[in-house]
């Protein structure tokens, strides 16, 4: 029988998961789209590879696997899965049509909420993923400045002028290369070292899961005015969550510049770029920035009725709630556990966990973790995406769960027997960095 939302006394089957992977075998690079999607961000042979569908804040897997998910499609389900309001808009707008000729009133309809929401939005642009827009921003950020040199920090996507600075950069131009550099958050001391006289743009995300210090943000802001760079803030994880304006309305800074996706259209795939009327208006004649799906009618008709709903539910107030619960019981499991190697980092809408060292291999940690939560029924891979169908009986069962299992891992660490206890392929490191991220500054 599938395993349920509960403390299951077997791992789940993954009999049809794993038939799917060896199919996806030589046929999908990677077998995933999504590097976070992927198997190797799960304990391979424990964890389950395919979801099949969703509903609320639970998914199922090929299997009939059901799991309570943190992870929510990684970021972009923030009302829920099948969610009525949402799925009806889009199914009301797939009976007029999905894609046109011409352009959509949806088009300009969003727009206006938009400007009505985020504080930059004086202008709107429409893509797909958001690693068009980020680049996008960046093109506009040279076009204006009449600048080159890009500095950033966190994840910004695929693209060339951003991949160009982790380890995995082959086939990119050395030319490339030498145009983006990095530099640490919460450390302004990093930016001043990292600029020159042709740095056109400063793009972070606002925050990931450490909080700005010593007025970091504000501080960024007033040294590229001085400076006159760009700032460009990548809110694909704090827009529609941290404030319905992101982090720009919550921090009550207006960045030149603001990329958005994930949770705006609960699902599906729109990304958006905001900014200043000076800058975008080079968008008009002189940026080249179009492309035939932007103005996709069922992801702007979802997009309308998403905003729509979080206004008229108080969505953000609810995340925040019961984000907050959920940390503060994690917090207080480890406080009475007295273990120093596991702490809660980041916002009630987005938090994580993290495991140090100290303890052994962190990976290993996590590993345990994950599959002892895949064990009684929660999809999780170190963070808590909170959405507006996760509810306290959800959160409460999470920190049930986190009492059992996090006893076990203090065991299996005293014990030595960490490695051992692993059932399958421990999780695998990526590229991303949420600190320690001044890896290439300018040395001038």
């Amino acid at each position: 029988m599938p395993n349920k939302i509960i403390f299951n006394s077997q791992y789940p089957i993954i009999t049809e998961s794993e038939d799917l992977y060896l199919r996806s075998e030589g046929l999908i690079p990677a077998h995933t789209q999504t590097m976070a999607k992927g198997p190797s961000q799960y304990v391979n042979g424990i964890s389950p590879k395919f979801i099949k569908r969703g509903r609320g804040a639970h998914v199922w897997d090929v299997d009939n696997n059901e799991y309570l998910d943190y992870n929510m499609a990684i970021g972009p389900i923030s009302l829920g899965y099948a969610y009525p309001k949402t799925d009806n808009a889009i199914i009301a707008q797939l009976k007029d049509g999905i894609t046109f000729s011409m352009m959509h009133p949806l088009e300009v309809e969003v727009a206006e909420m938009l400007r009505e929401i985020i504080p930059n939005a004086e202008s709107v642009r429409y893509s797909k993923s958001g690693a068009d827009v980020t680049s996008a921003a960046i093109r506009v950020a040279r076009a204006y400045t009449g600048k080159n040199k890009i500095l950033c920090c966190g994840y910004h996507g695929w693209h060339d002028w951003y991949v160009s600075t982790i380890a995995r950069n082959a086939g990119i131009p050395q030319a490339v290369k030498d145009l983006t550099f990095t530099f640490n958050y919460n450390d302004i001391d990093s930016v001043r070292r990292s600029i020159d006289d042709d740095t056109a743009a400063i793009i972070l995300e606002p925050v990931v899961f450490d909080e700005p210090k010593n007025n970091f943000l504000h501080e960024l802001a007033a040294f590229c005015k001085e400076k006159n760079i760009l700032l460009i803030f990548d809110e694909m994880w704090t827009g529609f969550r941290m404030a319905l304006g992101g982090a720009q309305e919550y921090f009550g800074i207006t960045p030149d510049l603001a990329t958005y996706s994930k949770a705006i259209a609960n699902g599906m795939p729109l990304a958006i770029l905001t900014g200043k009327k000076e800058i975008m208006n080079l968008f008009d004649t002189d940026v080249f920035f179009f492309n035939t799906f932007g103005g996709e009618a069922l992801s702007l008709a979802a997009a309308k009725a998403t905003i729509e709903e979080m206004k008229e539910k108080d969505v953000i107030n609810y995340i925040h709630s019961k984000g907050s619960i959920l940390i503060e019981g994690i917090k207080k499991i480890i406080y009475n556990l007295d273990i120093d190697y596991i702490e809660v980092k980041g916002y009630p809408f987005r938090s994580l966990i993290n495991f140090k060292e100290s303890a052994g291999d962190p990976l290993l940690q996590k590993s345990f973790v994950q599959q002892e939560m895949f064990k009684r029924g929660i999809l999780w891979s170190g963070f808590h995406n909170i959405s507006f169908s996760h509810t306290d009986m959800d959160i409460e069962y999470t920190l049930s769960v986190y009492e059992e299992i996090l006893p076990m891992l203090k065991n299996v660490i005293v014990n030595n027997e960490l490695a051992s206890s692993i059932k399958g392929i421990p999780v695998q490191p990526v590229f991303r960095k949420t600190s320690d991220f001044n890896t290439k500054p300018v040395t001038k």
